[in-house]
């Protein structure tokens, strides 16, 4: 997969995301793209290293409590924990979304926003929003801007837009600077994550009217 994605994520958000400091939406992102990615994940691996080393060389002695001890035997006397049985595999999501999902592409609960573009709302914090679309073959997401930054990772299909065409596992990063209309590949039905940290700019009245009711 990694030899066919053009479009990867930044060393900014890579390092955030090693950090723990990203919103929770934005980590899906970012644990969905490196489930596809060979190569982000390897630089993910690195920033990974590189954080834990400067730990060990900064980090100070902490002192236990009386009551660790007897914490931990108890933990241990309560024996493993069940393991849930696994996920049966989907083609179109990776694991981390899986969980999210509750399964495959059959069980997402989609939501229809005009044009026969749908979308699902994933349930993270409430700093970002997370969300699947669903653009049919052909179709466009209406023209629109950014008030913060949106990352969006195709997961099936393919759409392209005034920036480039990206494909399964490619991420588009857009910024204020950005104004595109994605338009899905004609072959085959669109399927993205999208994740926000500020509401979209639409340039035309009836998606601004209905933005609120959407929370796009």
């Amino acid at each position: 997969m990694s030899k066919t994605i053009k479009h990867h994520l930044t060393d900014d958000l890579l390092m955030a995301y090693a950090a723990g400091s990203l919103p929770e939406a934005f980590d899906l992102m970012v644990a969905t793209h490196l489930s596809l990615c060979d190569d982000c994940r390897a630089r993910a691996e690195s920033f990974d290293a590189v954080g834990g080393h400067v730990l060990e060389q900064q980090g100070q002695p902490v002192s236990m409590s009386d009551e660790s001890l007897a914490a931990t035997m108890a933990l241990i006397a309560q024996g493993a924990p069940t393991p849930k049985p696994a996920r049966p595999g989907c083609a179109v999501l990776p694991a981390p979304l899986q969980d999210y999902v509750g399964g495959s592409v059959a069980d997402i609960r989609w939501r229809s926003i005009g044009m026969g573009v749908k979308q699902a709302i994933l349930p993270t914090g409430k700093d970002a929003t997370a969300r699947l679309l669903f653009i049919p073959a052909g179709a466009a997401v209406p023209d629109h801007g950014h008030n913060g930054v949106e990352l969006t990772m195709v997961l099936q299909g393919a759409f392209s837009d005034e920036v480039d065409r990206f494909a399964r596992g490619d991420v588009e990063i857009a910024d204020e600077d950005l104004e595109h209309t994605p338009v899905a590949d004609i072959g085959e039905d669109c399927i993205c994550l999208a994740v926000t940290d500020a509401p979209l700019k639409f340039s035309k009245l009836v998606p601004r009217l209905f933005q609120p009711f959407l929370r796009i």
